[in-house]
């Protein structure tokens, strides 16, 4: 691609929409590698950064008008995600914003603290071409990370969806903007996590992408939330995409997590979606016989990959 050199500036939420059909497009143009799907983007920007400045870690490159590449930093602490425009790929403008992520996310460690010695992102496994750019700067690859798993939706040769069943007493419901508290308390429990239930609000339920007709809850006989899920509609390429997946520690082995995602599938088609995808740590076996058990094969992994953080400056 030939043209003026990308611009880097603050993301906001009113970027969003324009954000979301740019990613859409990305993924109709060079397919799902590199990019993963169009609801990892709110998720990792909103949930993923939870009560941190989200305007100061998320950056966005433009050229002539068009948004050609997003970074989000400082993922976990630790970790950045880069998507670049399909014709700016393997090239010196995708190198540069490798480049300003990772220290981006380096200087945020530095600020919050941070004692992790790596700079953490993950590819996928055929991205053989940010593979390529990721070794030319330094990072080395040390773990497999997720399974990206898929399953077939469209009728007539699609694995019958069933009709979830849960336990007597626990019923099947989307979220309501009441359910904040409950539904921190559940991702706490399902991921160790450190929600409360007015910043899973103000992070969360309030930001653009968020519908809470999108997420589907186990609620418990006792008016807890006991399983949870969000789902994703990308109504361009017919993908949906379920993330995250959680179910409270004191209902493990009920069948809930299945109810949900049963419930958040059988929308998903109605709604049009011609496959769905999930991905999962590639070491939790719990997770990868859950989805196996609803029809999902392994399509791609995703490896980590990391660099040393850069010595502090001197004094």
């Amino acid at each position: 691609m030939t043209g003026p050199t990308p611009r880097m500036r603050q993301y906001s939420d009113a970027d969003l929409p324009r954000l979301s059909r740019t990613f859409t497009a990305w993924i109709a143009d060079a397919g799902r590698c590199g990019y993963d799907h169009v609801g990892e983007v709110p998720h990792r920007i909103y949930e993923n950064l939870r009560g941190r400045p989200v305007q100061e870690l998320v950056q966005l490159w433009e050229a002539d008008g068009e948004i050609v590449g997003l970074a989000v930093n400082l993922r976990f602490g630790t970790a950045f995600d880069v998507f670049t425009a399909p014709a700016l790929r393997g090239g010196a403008a995708e190198a540069e914003m490798l480049r300003a992520a990772y220290e981006t996310t380096a200087a945020w460690m530095d600020r919050t603290g941070s004692a992790e010695p790596y700079v953490l992102t993950d590819v996928f496994d055929c991205d053989t071409t940010r593979i390529g750019l990721l070794t030319g700067l330094g990072f080395t690859r040390f773990r497999t990370w997720d399974d990206v798993t898929v399953r077939d939706l469209a009728q007539p040769t699609a694995r019958p969806i069933t009709e979830p069943v849960t336990p007597e007493g626990f019923v099947l419901r989307t979220a309501r903007p009441g359910d904040a508290e409950q539904l921190a308390q559940a991702r706490n429990s399902a991921f160790d996590a450190d929600w409360t239930g007015e910043l899973y609000r103000s992070a969360v339920m309030t930001r653009p992408g968020y519908d809470p007709e999108r997420e589907i809850v186990a609620e418990s006989p006792d008016g807890r939330i006991a399983a949870f899920t969000v789902y994703w509609l990308d109504h361009r390429n017919r993908v949906g995409h379920l993330e995250p997946v959680g179910t409270h520690r004191d209902f493990h082995r009920r069948g809930l997590a299945r109810a949900v995602l049963l419930t958040a599938m059988h929308r998903m088609r109605t709604a049009g979606m011609a496959t769905v995808t999930v991905n999962h740590n590639a070491e939790n076996q719990p997770a990868r016989r859950l989805y196996a058990g609803l029809g999902f094969r392994r399509e791609h992994r995703t490896y980590g990959f990391r660099r040393p953080r850069p010595d502090p400056p001197s004094a």
